[in-house]
């Protein structure tokens, strides 16, 4: 598995002594994806910075993916090589690092970005070079780009159905509620939308407020004091939709659960919890506080065990510096797509992207969640199956709901 971080990209660069980030200029750093009977991937994944412990993963997932399809006979009559990154949770980054994967390592196809504001810097690299990213994170949608397959689930198929949840009878019936966010596109879009759909069943703007916070934001001291207060005022049931990101989730968890607010109290609505975030959290305090994915590691069925066994097994063997019991849903999306690609380029009976781009229409694969998710002709979303998750005392989410089959992507918003 090749690698470059971010202090061998600024040195080959030229740009190390100056810390500064400049045009890619430099020699290939790896050879042509073709070499000696390999087919290179690259991953977008940091394994510094704030979202280390999440994107950090994925690099290792793709490897083991890759190593699956390898043991069956490689794709094309090559070997997968991953050539990972780390593009250091800096967001500029991950579209230099791309653009260098993309013209001078020449990898077949890219895999990455946690946030929105890193694919969307990525975004005019991929479709400047005809690229392939596989984006694995569900996000806000309002985007549809032939060079881009987004593996996860747009608004409509997760958010959606949670917050319809919630306001339903078999909820919580909520009324009102309160946004926390990270400050950048994802959370304000996925709000803007939320606002828009709440206008649409009657909710008054009085119901609802929303707070924006840094990046790596930790003090949630005095936002967690103010949904208090928000709670006791009068008009019905409030939900807190968390929509901060990385190392922000556990420390307003944490603060939550410090101030005595339980689930029976003020639910929270996680969109960008996992498992991963739960970590050395005490969840005896968080008993009840939802998220929805499009896996949960609950899962039921003999392709989820399979799966949570290939990356225990994996993290056993290769020392990769994750827990072997945790798997969180970008992991899966992110194995699932290197299986995406794989099925298409064999299908295609080539690694050009336009001939790979018309062979996804028609391409499924059974999940570990236990759905078959699969690809039209009609844009680059897979479908997939949709849960909402409560988080237990075992650091983990039980499956409170799923849906019953893959609901249709909708890519744009109707709402906001």
């Amino acid at each position: 598995m090749s690698k470059f971080d971010r202090r061998t990209f600024l040195r080959t660069t030229g740009a190390a002594a100056a810390g500064a980030l400049l045009p890619l200029a430099a020699p290939p750093l790896i050879q042509s994806a073709r070499a000696a009977g390999t087919v290179k991937l690259g991953c977008l994944f940091s394994s510094s910075g704030t979202m280390a412990n999440l994107e950090g993963r994925m690099n290792f997932v793709a490897k083991m993916a890759a190593e699956e399809i390898n043991a069956a006979g490689g794709v094309n009559g090559s070997t997968i090589e991953v050539v990972t990154s780390d593009p250091a949770s800096d967001w500029p980054l991950y579209a230099q690092v791309g653009r260098q994967m993309l013209s001078e390592t020449k990898v077949a196809a890219l895999f990455g970005c946690w946030t929105s504001v890193s694919r969307k810097s990525v975004l005019p690299v991929v479709e400047q070079n005809n690229g392939l990213l596989f984006y694995p994170l569900h996000f806000e949608g309002d985007e549809n780009s032939k060079n881009v397959v987004y593996v996860n689930s747009p608004p409509a198929s997760s958010v959606l159905p949670a917050v319809d949840y919630l306001m339903s009878p078999d909820g919580v019936e909520a009324k009102r509620f309160f946004m926390v966010g990270s400050d950048y596109v994802w959370p304000r879009t996925i709000n803007k939308q939320l606002k828009g759909y709440w206008k649409t069943k009657g909710i008054e703007e009085s119901a609802w407020k929303e707070e924006y916070v840094p990046f790596s934001f930790s003090n949630f001291q005095t936002i967690v004091n103010q949904i208090r207060a928000f709670a006791d005022a009068p008009g019905g049931k409030l939900v807190v939709v968390l929509t901060v990101v990385g190392s922000s989730i556990p420390d307003f968890m944490r603060e939550f659960a410090n101030q005595g607010i339980s689930s029976s109290d003020v639910p929270v609505l996680g969109l960008d919890m996992v498992e991963a975030d739960l970590e050395g959290l005490d969840t005896q305090k968080l008993v009840g506080h939802l998220n929805c994915w499009a896996y949960l590691q609950q899962a039921k069925g003999e392709a989820n065990q399979k799966f949570l066994k290939s990356w225990s097994d994996y993290v056993g063997r290769t020392k990769a510096p994750f827990r072997p019991d945790v798997a969180i849903d970008p992991m899966v999306s992110t194995y699932d797509a290197v299986h995406l690609w794989a099925l298409a380029a064999k299908k295609a009976g080539s690694f050009d992207v336009p001939e790979v781009q018309k062979a996804f229409a028609g391409l499924s694969f059974d999940c570990p969640s236990g759905y078959k998710i699969g690809m039209t002709a009609e844009n680059n979303y897979v479908s997939r199956g949709v849960f909402i998750g409560s988080v237990n005392d075992s650091q983990g989410f039980d499956v409170l709901w799923q849906s019953e089959g893959t609901p249709k992507p909708v890519p744009m918003s109707q709402y906001g």
